[in-house]
């Protein structure tokens, strides 16, 4: 029999007796979990690759990064060419907010963990909005903010080359509403490491409530932490779960297996 509890009070199912990943009734709850916990979590499952991408094929068509539908994960440069670029995941962050359409979910499996440090933190922005007060909401849905991948880049490397820069620069910058209201009534924020500025707004004074809506939207009534184990499944809603990892050593065998699933709601 499947069994589930709550990860945290504002976030996460842990579900445990899962035999069939691929079962219509777990990926119904599944579902619903992604919806309305924005994680879930399985431990011990084992997915290979296969298994993997059958299973968010459940949840969606699957994101081909160059032909490639599984990502390795890994700031190990032996272990992934994008390792260089994957060292800005410490800092929390939503993926695609470089597109109009962010993805709409993320599946992780764990092939090696950190031996220390390593695990995923994630953090909801349904319920930072959710307990905001009246009038800062009121505030907040009048402003735009621009999302970057050059500022998620600066967070690990604030003094770029002029190569980097221009690398950095072909990944387009894109303004959207500080506070994304859904086609379902709901209301989140768009924040994060990509997050660059407000438009309109002094830089300054931008840069001041960016952080401090990061802050308020990480705080442990909002935040859960995974630590991994072998052979672990974890699977949330990138669309309103900020997340990161917590540091660990380059040289370290930590391994997980990504994808990621198309989202079919565009930004506001």
């Amino acid at each position: 029999m499947i069994v589930s509890k709550a990860l945290s009070p504002s976030l996460g199912v842990e579900f445990t007796g899962v035999t069939d990943p691929l079962d219509d009734a777990f990926v119904h709850r599944a579902t619903e979990a992604l919806a309305w916990r924005g994680v879930l979590l399985v431990r011990g499952l084992h997915l290979d690759d296969e298994q993997q991408l059958a299973f968010s094929r459940k949840l969606g068509d699957v994101v081909a990064l160059r032909g490639q539908e599984i990502f390795p994960i890994s700031v190990n440069p032996a272990r992934s060419k994008s390792a260089k670029y994957l060292r800005a995941a410490f800092h929390w962050h939503l993926d695609g907010t470089s597109d109009d359409v962010p993805v709409k979910a993320t599946t992780l499996t764990a092939r090696h963990v950190a031996t220390a440090g390593g695990g995923t933190e994630f953090a909801s922005t349904y319920a930072a909005y959710e307990s905001l007060p009246e009038k800062e909401r009121e505030r907040y849905e009048s402003l735009r903010v621009v999302h970057s991948f050059e500022a998620s880049q600066r967070q690990v490397n604030p003094d770029p080359t002029d190569e980097e820069l221009a690398a950095w620069r072909t990944q387009p910058s894109h303004e959207m509403s500080l506070v994304w209201e859904r086609r379902d009534g709901r209301r989140s924020l768009v924040i994060g490491t990509t997050a660059d500025h407000i438009a309109g707004m002094d830089p300054a004074e931008g840069r001041a409530l960016l952080d401090e809506l990061l802050e308020w939207t990480t705080q442990e009534r909002f935040r859960h932490t995974h630590d991994w184990k072998v052979g672990d499944l974890v699977v949330w809603d990138n669309t309103g779960i900020l997340h990161r990892a917590l540091p660990y050593e380059e040289t370290s065998e930590r391994l997980l297996h990504r994808t990621t699933v198309v989202g079919d709601e565009a930004f506001a």
